[in-house]
């Protein structure tokens, strides 16, 4: 049986969700993606070959312009192909603007030893409304 470990974080925007973590150790420029499938095109990114659609995706912040991660979030959405929602260590004002715009769940400020023990696989499921993070490890 697996445990579940429970962080308090804040909700930035969104309603709450549920699904698989994917974690990259640097930032996201979703501009650099393959839209139709979610996945990272990014030249020498961590994660490039893997999708983001439909995970929990945990990232230290997002990367370039605004008109770069509109556009990104924007073509991600149309083709149903991103992320069910985004934790970000460090939000800046243009992802928040991108995720409130396309209605990606966002969240940040999440307690102490969350990075730490979040994996790759882990169940993540995001409480909006009770800012409140749990992690179902098997």
């Amino acid at each position: 049986m697996g445990r579940t470990y429970e962080f308090s974080c804040h909700t930035i925007c969104g309603e709450s969700v549920k699904g698989e973590a994917l974690i990259s150790p640097e930032a996201i420029c979703f501009y650099m993606m393959n839209y139709e499938k979610g996945i990272i095109n990014e030249d020498n990114h961590a994660l490039a070959g893997q999708s983001i659609k439909d995970k929990i995706l945990v990232l230290p912040s997002g990367k370039g312009s605004s008109v770069l991660q509109d556009e990104g979030l924007y073509a991600l959405k149309k083709y149903k192909s991103g992320p069910k929602g985004i934790v970000v260590q460090s939000s800046d004002t243009v992802l928040i603007a991108a995720a409130i715009v396309m209605d990606i769940p966002l969240f940040d400020r999440v307690a102490h030893g969350f990075y730490e023990i979040v994996e790759n696989g882990d169940e993540i499921r995001v409480d909006a409304g009770l800012q409140t993070l749990f992690i179902n490890k098997c």
